[in-house]
This record gives C-alpha cells, structure tokens and sequence, in this order.
C-alpha cells in the first residue's frame, strides 16, 4: 500500500498551490500551516532545494470526530499535502493517505472517518 496520493499538475508551481487550495476548501479544508521546505533549508542550513511546500490542511468536522474516537490522533494531524517541483520543471502534488497513516493505530471507530478523508482527498487530487 502506498503512503500516499499524488497526481501531476499542467501548470506552474504557484497556480498548482492556489488550485491545491482551492480544491481543499471546496472539501471543506482549511490549510492550517504552510512551510516552505526551500526557504528553510537556505535559510537554517544553506542548501539550495527545489520548490516543495507542506501544506497542513485539517477539516474541522473529520478531525473533531477522529478526536473523539482516538484522543493521541492528534499526533497525525493535519494531513500533509505537498507541492513540489522536479527539475524537469513538473509540478506534483502529493497527500498523506489516511487510511495507510491510521494502520499503525488499533482503533476499529477511526476506519470510517479514515476512508472518509481518504474520499476527500482523491477527490482534491483528482481535481487538481
């Protein structure tokens, strides 16, 4: 099983963003966090690196019921979605699958609202 869901994007790297953005809001997400991976690592470390931002998006709703089922489910929150661009120019977009991240948690309730994220988000990605 793979970790992730990821599709590739016919457009540049901040369309791509603004599009991820959008998708997850029509699906009822919010970005919580965004960090810039390039700019951190020039700015901590000095390495130049491609473009790839981490985008922290949380459905309010999904995540206040996974948190009543499993209260330390807060360590895999939010979902993680990625934007990065190769040096071939093209511009992928991946996100955590929350089903593969809530193996490793022996909770049968979260099963349902795990599939139900996963949903969303092959929809966001599929729309991307």
């Amino acid at each position: 099983m793979h970790y992730y869901i990821s599709t590739f994007f016919s457009g540049t790297f901040d369309e791509a963003i603004e599009k991820v953005t959008d998708e997850l809001k029509k699906e009822g997400f919010g970005i919580l966090t965004e960090i810039d991976v390039k700019e951190t690592l020039k700015k901590k470390l000095d390495i130049d690196f491609k473009k790839y931002k981490i985008l922290g998006a949380c459905n309010p709703g999904l995540a206040h019921r996974a948190l009543l089922k499993e209260d330390k489910i807060g360590t895999m929150l939010p979902c993680n979605v990625i934007v990065e661009e190769h040096e071939n120019g093209e511009v992928e977009v991946s996100a955590v699958d929350p089903m593969a991240s809530m193996q490793a948690v022996e909770n049968e309730g979260l099963a349902e609202i795990a599939t139900e994220i996963r949903d969303l988000i092959n929809k966001v990605i599929k729309n991307v």
